[in-house]
Formats: structure tokens, C-alpha cells, sequence
């Protein structure tokens, strides 16, 4: 049930009324009196993760969310200021927020002008309307500084904004670096920071195919059975390790689990486990697309050139990010056993989202079952509004019409079987395959029920029939 939004008043009612922070950033009437001061925050996009290497325009998600490029890259030349890596460079275009961020007063750039060109003048936009319109933020700057400076703007609004940073002078062949941009404020920003799992441009090219790589299961690995254990909550589809099940074929990659489809070239369904142990920053991620060498030889081996030309992202399952303990667990996630061709909207955009969230999930002392999978035939990429039911290759790797999602969230504990109960959160969804597709996943929320009866799977199938009936039937109400 939700709870009635009460605007606190400070010292002149902390003896009467008794108030919490939510998750949205507000205060709301507790039944205790105890007054909570909403936490600061300091949230920097520094241009680190995600890539963009060519000056024309479109989106990319970066980690704090998608940002749209218009005459601008991410560069790591030598003759780019940056701190760190990677930085901004804006030729003569803009690069936009495609998201809001709440409770800003302060926004914190670093910029100077890109090796020995001229110098070029900026101006900072901020959009109060979700990017419908855009106004000026103070003065034009005469970027000519050879080192990156430090400028701070003030955010007179309380409610969501957005940022836009465009050039409005000089030479049009003048650059400019940016980098380092931060958010300060107050509350719940609404922006979840993590590492996007977005797969870079493919530059293996197709006249060759890569070479297969083997699975390598460290000791970071979840168990094989029992708690933490990627098949805890069933086994789906009854996937077994046999060639007369070849739609239906069980891969244990040790970091996750699957169900493999010869005929189709990805994955039915794909189950790990998640927790904070699984993605401690140990590695960064790999990009190390390859085939699986442990293929059957009866099966088409898909490359990690196969999607190349085709308009569809090679679309993790489990996600690279959900396995940053070791180079193994990286390198498991970039088999090609674990893709799908996935919209790229879709891809960059609400699934990473959704995978962002769940990982927040964990660092707030929650362990997560997740399964997801994909099914139907037809969905629409990158290059034109044209249906594809399947890739090049002679249509051997099948575009899915829908992909899906569920995730069970128990506190970190033991015994997890036993602690699901009727209350339990259960997080289902399932998306259409297209381009066009919104951002925010929690529009594509459903039951379990629903992804059952669409695909024919048993899931959640190790729960007692009595949990499963509560549990599978509940919509969750999103973030």
C-alpha cells in the first residue's frame, strides 16, 4: 500500500511529526519522532566507461546512463586533456543527457581546449522539461585554456534536470575536451551509477572466423549445488547434457548456467546467482567476445564476428558486469553461448538499467536469483524499421522477438530455498526486441505466470507449488 507523501517541515514541526527518507528522496510521516536529514550526494560521469569513437551522432550509454553524442567522441589521444583515460571530445556539435537527475544545486565541470587548435566558445544548457526546451546557464566560455580547469554552476530548481554542453563559437573544426562531469545535491538523485553492459563496435571484421576459447571455472565461481548455486531456484526447460536435446542443451559455464538451442545459436534461458562477492571490481571488463570450443561439433559455432553488419548488439545474458570478481568470470560472459542479437536501444538502454538495479540491489545487502532468456522470432535493430526474424549465416542464429527477465531478492542469508516465502520480491519482465523501445524497464514489468504460458517453462519449479502460486502471480510495483 502506498504511503501518503508528506512535506516536512523543519525545526518547527521535528517535536510533532516524525519523518523518514524513501527511496525517492523525500521525507514521509514515520511513527517515530525522528527527524531524518535527506544525504548529500556527489555523482561523476567520468567518461570512463561506455565508447564512442567516431564524430557522428547518437546515443551511448555511459554509467551513470545514456548521454547522446552530436560532433563529439570519447577520445584517449595524447593530445586530449583527460583525467584518467578517456574524456569528451566536442568538435562542433552538443553532447546531451538523455535522463534527469533530481536534487542537483551544484554541477562540477573540467574542460580545456584539445591539443594546438584554436580557441572555441561553449555554453552550458539545462533543460527543466525532460529535454523538451533548454535555456542558457550563465556566460559563453573562450575555451583556450591547454590544461583542464575546474568550473562549478549553480542549480536554482529542485525538481529533475537535464544538461546539455554545446558549442556556440569559433572555428568549426576547433575541439574541445570535457570530463569529469559531477552532480552534487541532495536525496535520491535517480540515477544508478554501474558499469553499462554494452558491447563496443566489432572491428574483427568477417573474412575470418575467431577461434573458439574453453571455459575457465575459477574458485570465485558460485557452487556447483546449494546455497548461492546458479540452478537453485530449477531448472527450467529440463535442459540435459545430450546431442538428442540439442534445443535444449545444459551448458554449466561454472559462473552461470544454460539452456542452449542448436538450431536458433543462443541461449534459451541463462541462471546465475548475484551477490556483492561477484562483481568486486577485480578486473575490468574484457570485450573478449570468442565461440565456445565446447560446442558439440554438430552445432553451428557462432563467432564473435557473426553479428557484425547486422544492426543488433551482441546482447549478454548474464552480463559482464555481474562478474567483475576475475579475469575467468569475466572472460565467461563474452562467450558467444551467452548472446543474443539484441536491439541496441534495447540493449544499452532498459536493460542496462534493469541490471544496474539489481546490482544496486546487492550493495544494499541483497542476493539476487536471476534467470533470463528470450523467444519468438522478429525483432527490429539498428538499421532500419525492417522485422528480422535471423542474422546472415544462413539463418542460423534466430533474432528473438521478445526477451525476458526474472529475478528473486532475498536479504543475505542462508538457506535461501526456505526463505522465500508469499512476501518474497519476484521481478519479471519481458520486453519486445525493438529499437524503438523505452528506456524505463519498469514499463515492461510482468508475472512469472506470464513469461510461462508465453515461453512453456517451469519456472521458480524448486519452490514449494504453494509459494510458487503467490509468487508467480504478483506484479512487482518497480523501483
Amino acid at each position: 500500500m502506498k504511503k501518503v507523501l508528506l512535506i516536512c517541515v523543519a525545526a518547527v514541526m521535528v517535536l510533532a511529526i516524525g519523518c523518514k527518507k524513501g527511496n525517492d528522496g523525500f521525507i514521509r510521516y514515520t511513527d517515530t519522532a525522528k527527524f531524518v536529514i535527506p544525504k548529500a550526494y556527489a555523482i561523476t560521469e567520468n567518461f570512463e566507461q561506455g565508447s564512442k569513437g567516431a564524430y557522428a551522432a547518437g546515443d551511448v550509454q555511459l554509467s551513470t546512463g545514456s548521454w547522446n553524442f552530436d560532433d563529439a567522441l570519447i577520445g584517449n589521444l595524447s593530445t586530449d586533456l583527460r583525467n584518467g583515460t578517456w574524456s569528451v571530445r566536442l568538435r562542433n556539435g552538443k553532447i546531451t543527457m538523455n535522463f534527469d537527475v533530481s536534487g542537483v544545486s551544484k554541477l562540477i565541470i573540467k574542460h580545456g581546449k584539445y591539443g594546438a587548435d584554436p580557441a572555441a566558445g561553449w555554453t552550458l544548457y539545462i533543460s527543466r522539461d525532460k529535454g523538451a526546451t533548454y535555456t542558457q546557464m550563465g556566460a559563453e566560455f573562450n575555451e583556450a585554456s591547454t590544461t583542464l580547469v575546474t568550473d562549478s554552476f549553480n542549480v536554482a530548481t529542485n525538481g529533475p534536470v537535464r544538461f546539455q554542453i554545446r558549442r556556440t563559437s569559433g572555428a568549426t573544426t576547433s575541439r574541445t575536451n570535457f570530463d569529469d562531469i559531477t552532480f552534487k545535491g541532495i536525496g535520491d538523485a535517480g540515477v544508478v551509477v554501474g558499469t553499462p553492459d554494452t558491447p563496443p563496435v566489432d572491428t574483427t571484421g568477417t573474412s575470418k572466423a575467431a577461434t573458439g576459447r574453453a571455459i575457465v571455472v575459477g574458485p570465485d565461481a558460485p557452487p556447483a549445488t546449494g546455497d548461492n548455486s546458479n540452478l537453485l531456484f530449477g531448472n527450467p526447460s529440463g535442459a540435459v547434457t545430450a546431442l538428442t536435446s540439442s534445443d535444449n542443451y545444459l551448458i554449466d559455464a561454472g559462473y552461470y548456467v544454460e539452456s542452449y538451442s542448436a538450431s536458433r545459436g543462443e541461449p534459451n534461458w541463462v541462471s546465475w546467482h548475484l551477490d556483492a562477492s561477484n562483481t568486486t571490481n577485480a578486473t575490468s571488463r574484457l570485450d573478449n567476445f570468442a565461440a565456445w570450443s565446447g560446442l558439440p561439433a554438430t552445432f553451428f559455432a557462432v563467432q564473435s564476428n557473426s553479428y557484425s553488419g547486422s544492426g543488433f548488439d551482441r546482447g549478454h545474458n548474464c552480463p559482464s558486469a555481474d562478474r567483475t570478481s576475475s579475469v575467468a568470470a569475466n572472460s565467461a560472459t563474452f562467450l558467444m553461448t551467452n548472446m543474443i542479437p539484441q536491439a541496441p536501444q534495447n540493449n544499452q538502454q532498459t536493460w542496462a538499467n534493469l541490471e544496474n538495479y539489481l546490482r544496486q540491489l546487492t550493495v544494499q545487502g541483497n542476493e539476487v536469483y536471476i534467470i533470463m532468456g528470450s523467444y519468438g522470432a522478429g525483432g527490429v535493430g539498428s538499421l532500419n524499421t525492417t522485422v528480422y526474424n535471423s542474422i546472415k549465416n544462413e539463418g542460423k542464429i534466430t533474432v528473438p522477438a521478445y526477451v525476458w527477465k526474472v529475478a528473486v531478492v532475498i536479504p543475505v542469508g542462508n538457506g535461501d530455498i526456505s526463505r522465500v516465502s508469499a512476501t518474497t520480491r519476484v521481478i519479471a519482465v519481458n520486453t519486445p526486441n525493438i529499437n524503438s523501445i523505452n528506456s524505463d524497464w519498469t514499463k515492461y514489468i510482468v508475472t512469472v505466470r506470464d513469461i510461462e504460458h508465453a515461453t512453456g517453462y517451469n519456472l521458480l519449479s524448486a519452490l514449494p507449488q504453494s509459494v510458487q502460486d503467490i509468487i508467480e502471480n504478483a506484479r512487482d510495483s518497480g523501483i
